[in-house]
């Protein structure tokens, strides 16, 4: 969890020849299971209740584009079985509807569960797990990808800046050293939360140490214990 799972599936859409189309997402485990299928699918008017119009689904949105579907073990085995025949016959119907709706969807998905355990388990579906695992792309913890966090650590100041309206531009080598020896057990999660912290803290032109309190604490403290084993 927290590994920059969407940043990468963006990535992939912006350097592909679908750029140009949709790029959708649909966090499977952030959507309860009865709305799911609609999320996906969209719905006829009428089909339920509270359903006053058509409404259109990510599926049917995504059309040329991308469709990133995050925690994609979340789903259930019903829904499973749903989504392998849009897979496999590139068509689906609405919630409540007959017609076939034709789409053409890159689809990329992500999870931080053991899939093949799962299947084991009849958790998950062996056919789907083997319709979406053409290309895997392992997402190592931040702590494994130091050369990730000076570029993303830019990026999300960058970000940081649009939000608080600042004009920080450069974080110190010091501090991108003291970043980059952090163990990050929250990811990129944590790293974005803590350049904004440090943006915040911070009253001059770049992000220094001293604007990093905790990693700062934790990099003194990790010295210090090495000194004293190195002494004994």
């Amino acid at each position: 969890s927290g590994t920059g799972k969407e940043l990468v599936a963006r990535m992939i859409h912006d350097v592909g020849n679908r750029k140009r189309q949709p790029f959708l997402t649909v966090n499977c485990a952030a959507v309860p299971e009865g709305l799911l299928e609609s999320q996906f699918f969209g719905h006829e008017k009428g089909s339920f209740t509270g359903a006053s119009d058509l409404g259109p689904g990510k599926f049917e949105l995504a059309d040329t584009g991308t469709l990133f579907l995050d925690e994609i073990g979340e789903m259930s085995l019903t829904l499973q079985a749903k989504l392998l025949r849009v897979l496999e016959y590139g068509e689906f119907e609405r919630v409540g509807g007959i017609e076939p709706i034709k789409v053409n969807v890159r689809l990329i998905t992500a999870t931080n569960r053991d899939l093949d355990k799962m299947v084991k388990n009849n958790e998950f579906r062996a056919d789907l797990l083997y319709r979406v695992n053409v290309f895997p792309i392992y997402m190592p913890s931040l702590s494994k990808r130091i050369i990730d966090i000076e570029i993303l650590s830019y990026h999300f100041l960058r970000q940081a800046c649009l939000r608080n309206n600042r004009q920080v531009r450069y974080i110190t080598t010091d501090a991108i050293g003291i970043l980059q020896k952090y163990p990050w057990n929250g990811n990129i999660r944590e790293l974005e939360n803590a350049v904004e912290r440090a943006l915040i803290l911070s009253d001059n032109i770049r992000l220094k140490e001293t604007d990093f309190p905790y990693q700062l604490e934790w990099h003194k403290k990790n010295i210090y214990n090495e000194n004293l084993n190195f002494n004994l």
